[in-house]
């Protein structure tokens, strides 16, 4: 896949804001038959204990049972090497075998779970033809890969089809919806899943209320959503640590930090153990009140406890630090991480920290990753979204996008979150332009924008003092079926009334559309 973001120009012109070439063009439906070569003669039976790389390469040069591809194909796609494994498929058809169900299931699985949807769709459209009986589980294998990629036009697509072939919707299935429409912020969405759900029988557990939890917190109806814990107690449904994270970061995110707190003390009166999600809330909106005081020995005692907070937590750590010229108390902190316990995040702080100037060595996404990948870490997507997310803060765009850049070359596609934060990037350093040819590159790739998307562009063409450009965006925003967070309405309220003050909405507001 040709790392295609290299050649994306960081001023695009208004005859064409964003030229085709930002990503990595969609690989279409692989004629799988033409990926390999002609298989010779002798046929083997691959052992399980050889699929390692050196016995199974060499393995793969021989003509294989139908057995030992069905093996190692799906050996392949369980180490990521997806390539290889469609490489092994069109050898297999070459010789006139099919896979067998589980195999094309598993690779369709794969695809999806790495972004790879077109590629997941032609695999399963293959096993569909070839006469294989499907059942829910093969189709939930593509849907979770349409949905975790934003593409719900051809999730809906799916689910129609599965309606068309009988197949029944089973609890599977509605949590995967459940949890893309909580995601991207869709609220009636949610609420007919859950209609479904109670209409067809499924048992609602202390995970689903935990996911709608997290929908009411993001739509400012938190009293709503501490109403269903009354709802949980007369179902008899105990909360589990998931529920008891959701309403901490529920009353934290509107600023009820005592509220915040009496939930945590009653979490572990019950004999439950905070874990990440726990204390990266507490920390997460103490930081955001600007209490580092209470922030910091919440940090102390999750080090105490062998845990570390999320990347993403420490960054907002140091910003605050930062903001008060408190720099040797966070090389302090960072050195006391730096001995105590897991080597891999220590390295990613470190790097964290160059990147926010206090010690002045990485200055680029290059030297980052390069440092990293130096330390013998596989960086990972959610690494690259921490890096990109550092680097976005600051309104660094060229690195934010470089960032992207080197993830795309090692093989991982930029998803939803990556374009939203270089959309961020874009917005924080007063380029709306920009940030605006990122949201139309978003849906002409496919993908469905979810709230963050809107709000990010919205505060883009805030900074950008395009305020009448506001308004259309939320309406586009409630079009597409995301429900407007607190956030957004404040927002198009602020942006509303900067319009009337100069009297009224320009004659050109409705370029954006």
């Amino acid at each position: 896949m040709e790392a295609a973001l290299i050649g994306f120009p960081l001023k695009p012109s208004l005859l064409n804001p964003f030229p085709r070439g930002f990503t990595s063009s969609p690989p279409g439906r692989r004629d799988l038959r033409k990926l390999a070569a002609v298989a010779p003669k002798k046929s083997i039976l691959v052992p399980k204990d050889h699929l390692d790389d050196g016995v199974g390469r060499e393995n793969e040069k021989e003509e294989l049972s139908r057995e030992s591809y069905n093996a190692l194909i799906q050996s392949h796609c369980a180490k990521g090497r997806l390539d290889r494994s469609l490489h092994l498929l069109s050898r297999m058809e070459a010789a006139g075998m099919r896979p067998s169900t589980a195999c094309y299931a598993r690779l369709v699985y794969a695809l999806g779970r790495t972004g790879r949807t077109l590629e997941a769709d032609a695999v399963f459209r293959e096993m569909k033809w070839s006469g294989h009986r499907l059942t829910s589980k093969e189709y939930n294998a593509l849907l979770g890969g349409f949905l975790r990629k934003g593409q719900l036009l051809m999730a809906d697509r799916l689910l129609v089809e599965m309606g068309k072939e009988g197949i029944d919707r089973n609890r599977e299935t509605y949590l995967l919806l459940l949890d893309s429409y909580v995601h991207s912020g869709r609220l009636e969405d949610t609420w007919w899943v859950l209609g479904e759900m109670k209409e067809k029988g499924f048992w609602l557990d202390s995970f689903v209320y935990s996911k709608i939890i997290r929908l009411y917190r993001d739509n400012g109806m938190w009293k709503k959503a501490m109403s269903l814990v009354v709802e949980m107690h007369e179902l008899g449904i105990e909360p589990d640590v998931r529920m008891y994270n959701g309403m901490i970061d529920t009353f934290g995110k509107y600023g009820q930090l005592d509220e915040a707190v009496k939930i945590f003390e009653k979490m572990q009166s019950t004999g439950l153990k905070p874990d990440i999600m726990t204390w990266n809330a507490l920390i997460r909106w103490h930081c955001k009140a600007g209490d580092l005081k209470h922030a910091l020995g919440f940090f102390a005692k999750m080090q105490e406890a062998g845990l570390y907070p999320d990347p993403k937590i420490f960054v907002n750590i140091i910003n605050r630090l930062g903001e008060r010229g408190r720099w040797d108390e966070m090389k302090k902190l960072f050195e006391g991480m730096k001995y105590r316990g897991l080597r891999e995040s220590g390295i990613i702080y470190s790097i964290l920290v160059d990147i926010y100037g206090q010690y002045g060595t990485f200055h680029n996404a290059e030297e980052c990753v390069a440092a990293l990948k130096a330390e013998g870490m596989q960086v990972s997507a959610s690494i690259y979204c921490v890096l990109a997310n550092a680097y976005a803060q600051q309104g660094l765009c060229e690195q934010t996008l470089r960032v992207l850049q080197l993830m795309e070359a090692d093989g991982i596609e930029p998803n939803l979150i990556m374009l939203n934060l270089l959309m961020n990037a874009f917005g924080i350093a007063g380029r709306h332009f920009e940030a605006m040819a990122v949201f139309e590159h978003i849906k002409e790739s496919g993908i469905s924008p979810d709230v963050v998307t809107y709000c990010t562009l919205m505060k883009a063409f805030m900074r950008g003092k395009k305020y009448e450009q506001v308004p259309i965006i939320y309406k586009e925003m409630e079009h597409a079926g995301c429900t407007p967070d607190r956030k957004a309405r404040e927002m198009l309220h602020n942006a509303s009334s900067i319009c009337e003050q100069r009297g009224g909405f320009s004659t050109n507001s409705k370029t954006f559309l």
